[in-house]
């Protein structure tokens, strides 16, 4: 459960009663515990959870900010490493992308640019990110409970491409749930991580707030 011992049935109900999201969506259950007892099918719920996460938020950045489908989506190429004589191996170049995409310049509306702008600076001056940004990049996930060292450099890679193109690197959690080592680190890695936590007034960490109070839709009014 992203910590660092078992739990019990009381404890599962506490910790999933208590997340916003896994409330709403009926997963503080006994059923559910069993489910995880079992060792079932869970993966499949919380893959299609994520992925109507990834895309409510996607469409509320458009719907709020008035920005087009290109506008909200972000990747980068890598390119194929050379052989050891230094031609190209003749792999096709990799094309990565996160879940969405505010650019500064891409919102007309010039009170909501300006939330966006003094949020992103906010967020830059407590990360201690001294680079200029023109806006910011979203991987979406509705919770992170692996501690899988592969998806965390991945991350931390895209963290850096993010960066080096200009964009802060926001990790938007839906739920409260993620791995505390994998917290860390990816702090330590100039991600901006977002929790699911309702109700703390704090757009520098809870994605519900700033949904919120920057994007201008009230997520959790809407869920609850």
């Amino acid at each position: 459960m992203g910590g660092s011992g078992e739990v019990d049935l009381e404890a599962f109900t506490g910790l999933y009663g208590a997340d916003p999201l896994y409330h709403w969506m009926g997963l503080d259950s006994p059923l559910m515990f069993a489910a995880h007892k079992a060792a079932g099918g869970m993966t499949s719920i919380y893959r299609q959870l994520g992925i109507g996460s990834e895309r409510l938020f996607r469409q509320v950045l458009r719907d709020q900010l008035s920005l087009d489908a290109d506008e909200v989506t972000w990747s980068y190429e890598i390119l194929p490493e050379p052989d050891v004589e230094g031609a190209p191996r003749g792999a096709k170049a990799r094309v990565l992308s996160l879940d969405g995409r505010v650019s500064l310049e891409d919102v007309d509306d010039s009170t909501a640019r300006d939330r966006m702008k003094g949020w992103i600076d906010a967020q830059r001056t407590r990360l201690n990110i001294t680079a200029p940004l023109k806006g910011a990049v979203f991987e979406v996930r509705q919770g992170y409970k692996s501690s899988d060292s592969k998806r965390q450099n991945a991350d931390l890679a895209n963290a850096a491409q993010a960066l080096g193109h200009g964009f802060l690197p926001v990790l938007t959690i839906m739920s409260t749930q993620i791995n505390e080592v994998v917290h860390a680190r990816y702090t330590t890695g100039n991600w901006s991580v977002l929790m699911g936590t309702v109700g703390q007034g704090d757009s520098l960490r809870s994605t519900y707030d700033f949904v919120d109070r920057v994007v201008g839709y009230d997520l959790a009014l809407q869920g609850g």
